[in-house]
């Protein structure tokens, strides 16, 4: 068992990566449907709390069912960052996590996200000041180090586990890299072999099916993997992955019927959770995602693209499994 503060995980938990304009509720509830043990809000601006910011703050929305469940902040400013973590416990989370990872430029050129990658020295005042503030489990999320000539992720992680975070997820990249190359989880490995780190190391990056997920787990003895744009579109891949784990088999891969119930879900809760105009505008981004590699969708992502009600798209929802239906027949 895996216990980040008084929170217990199972023994190798699959975390949902925060990510922005992806991991709001409704995306979260399907994720933890299929499979999440822990999830994170999309980031949220310290100095945008701090104004009383109205998307900021509506990111602070989180569930009973969804637990446990993490808020994650970033920001550049100690008292910001103070001050953000004492109104994020306002709102009752599992946990505060923050960014040290985005390698967004607008997010760094404030010195916040990786940007702090580039002065340990800071990261170390921004995560204490984060952990004097609160009562519940700080843990945090970052990167490699700013570039290939800047690893320092033995450094951080030691210096950070001296402030009294308890646990510390590893984006396996750089932030030069971005998103881009291959993520390289032997400094992950190197972080759990040293004999000082005793919090719980999680590993991220290019986990996107059950096969590479016990492979690395395998050959890099981290505690648990967090899982980001593999789930955008296929929440079954959580559920995947311990199946595989538990029998060395695969579940049969989700249906055109499955990948639909997905998407009313999904547009169900968003409407719930926003509004139903803009929650389904929101869905767009969502729709080929849930639909990748199908034949034929083209012409359905346009008409999905055009939904505006609910009753448009349960009317949608159901044509689209008429034609897939009469398509299996006739292959």
């Amino acid at each position: 068992m895996i216990k980040i503060g008084n929170i217990e995980l199972p023994e190798f938990p699959l975390l949902l990566a925060p990510m922005e304009d992806v991991s709001d509720p409704p995306f979260r509830r399907l994720c933890k449907m299929h499979g999440a043990d822990l999830m994170y809000s999309e980031f949220i601006s310290s100095e945008g709390l701090i104004r009383d910011a109205i998307k900021s703050r509506k990111k602070l929305d989180i569930f009973d069912y969804e637990r446990p469940v993490g808020i994650q902040i970033f920001g550049g400013d100690e008292e910001a960052m103070a001050m953000s973590a004492r109104i994020v416990e306002t709102v009752n989370p599992d946990l505060v996590d923050i960014n040290f990872g985005c390698p967004v430029k607008k997010v760094v050129c404030k010195g916040a996200g990786a940007g702090v990658l580039k002065d340990i020295d800071l990261m170390v005042r921004l995560t204490k000041a984060v952990v004097s503030s609160t009562h519940l489990p700080v843990t945090v999320k970052t990167r490699l180090g700013w570039d290939s000539h800047t690893i320092n992720i033995d450094e951080v992680a030691e210096r950070l586990q001296e402030t009294g975070i308890k646990a510390l997820t590893i984006h396996a990249r750089t932030r030069a890299q971005m998103y881009k190359g291959e993520a390289d989880w032997e400094h992950i490995s190197r972080i759990k072999q040293n004999p000082n780190i005793e919090i719980p190391i999680f590993g991220n990056g290019d986990i996107d099916s059950a096969e590479k997920a016990l492979a690395y787990k395998q050959k890099y003895a981290c505690d648990g993997i967090m899982i980001g744009r593999a789930a955008i579109g296929y929440p079954w891949i959580f559920n995947e992955i311990k199946h595989f784990f538990k029998t060395g088999e695969h579940l049969p891969a989700p249906t055109i019927s499955d990948r639909l119930l997905a998407v009313r879900q999904h547009a169900e809760w968003s409407v719930e959770w926003k509004g139903e105009r803009l929650g389904l505008v929101e869905m767009r981004q969502h729709y080929s995602n849930y639909f990748r590699g199908i034949p034929h969708f083209k012409d359905f992502r346009k008409k999905f693209l055009e939904v505006f009600t609910l009753e448009e798209m349960n009317s949608l929802i159901k044509e689209t499994q008429q034609f897939y239906e009469e398509y299996q027949t006739q292959i």
